[in-house]
């Protein structure tokens, strides 16, 4: 009976030694980091693999990139093909971490499954709903931790619909809602907001751009009297500025109305580098340079001067 009681305490203590450690997760994106760095707490170290103006379509691992996936205890990725380069590395290393989880899992159901769009970000209700899958997949990783994640959660989702609707207040005022972007990331955010969304690249910024596109976007910008038209971190700004130069020899000029986060967010250390500072961010940027109402500093006044 004495051993029982003993190899008991054991096992215990063994439980309570291993949950007292943080778990170990690395992320793809610097947004699936955001969210998962949240809902873990303190509980949670998380790993970024894709840094600040980096785009995940073109990115390709490391030699470090795959020892450190291989020694965490769980990859959490954007999913949707967004990892596209990475898919089969990440597939070999689920047979040697304890968990692989797509954060973008709880909305296919809801998407477009022939060619889904990646960019699940853009739009805070919809990644409300993918972040609200992290608690569970934590919580397997560590069964202790289930309520303390449930809570960051919940905290977390408030935040985000406190986003959202400020980007329905300000998007509101814009009075022509066209948004022609340098690759097409934001398709769930017109559709949330009410923009037609243009695109000069398509999903992925593998895709190239030809005359015809060019000149089709110029035609719109021209007949629409579009005042602004935006570069991306991410993405080269070459097609933008064939875009100006096509309006211009027709007579009508268009300003660059700012650079947008879409493939990854903003400078470690800043509130641009972080994912309800990149949208708030895109909010205040777009609704500006269209023409609508927007404080100059964001929803909390704590952009930078990149954000006016």
């Amino acid at each position: 009976m004495m051993n029982i009681f003993l190899g008991f305490l054991l096992s215990v203590t063994w439980v309570l030694s291993v949950n007292a450690e943080p778990l170990r997760i690395t992320a793809t994106t610097g947004m699936v980091a955001d969210g998962v760095r949240a809902v873990g707490g303190e509980q949670v170290v998380v790993k970024q693999l894709i840094g600040a103006g980096v785009d995940p379509h073109l990115y390709r691992l490391t030699r470090s990139d795959l020892g450190m996936m291989a020694a965490s205890d769980g990859i959490v990725l954007n999913g949707l093909f967004l990892e596209g380069k990475m898919g089969d590395s990440i597939k070999q290393l689920s047979k040697r971490v304890r968990g692989v989880y797509e954060i973008a899992s709880p909305l296919k159901s809801i998407l477009n499954d022939g060619a889904p769009d990646p960019h699940i970000w853009m739009d805070p209700v919809l990644w409300s709903e993918a972040v609200a899958g992290l608690p569970d997949f934590l919580s397997k990783l560590s069964p202790g931790e289930r309520v303390t994640f449930q809570s960051n959660a919940k905290r977390y989702l408030q935040q985000l619909e406190r986003l959202h609707r400020y980007g329905e207040q300000v998007l509101s005022t814009v009075p022509e809602k066209i948004l022609v972007t340098a690759h097409d990331a934001f398709q769930y955010f017109g559709k949330r907001y009410g923009f037609q969304v243009i695109g000069i690249q398509g999903l992925s910024t593998e895709s190239e751009a030809g005359v015809y596109d060019i000149e089709r976007i110029v035609t719109i910008l021209v007949e629409r009297k579009i005042p602004a038209v935006f570069i991306e971190s991410t993405v080269s700004e070459k097609n933008i500025r064939a875009l100006l130069e096509g309006a211009a020899a027709k007579g009508h000029t268009v300003q660059i109305g700012g650079e947008l986060f879409s493939d990854a967010y903003g400078a470690d250390g800043t509130y641009e580098g972080s994912y309800i500072g990149m949208i708030d961010h895109n909010f205040t940027t777009i609704a500006r340079a269209l023409g609508g109402e927007a404080p100059e500093r964001g929803m909390d006044g704590k952009l930078s001067a990149r954000g006016k």
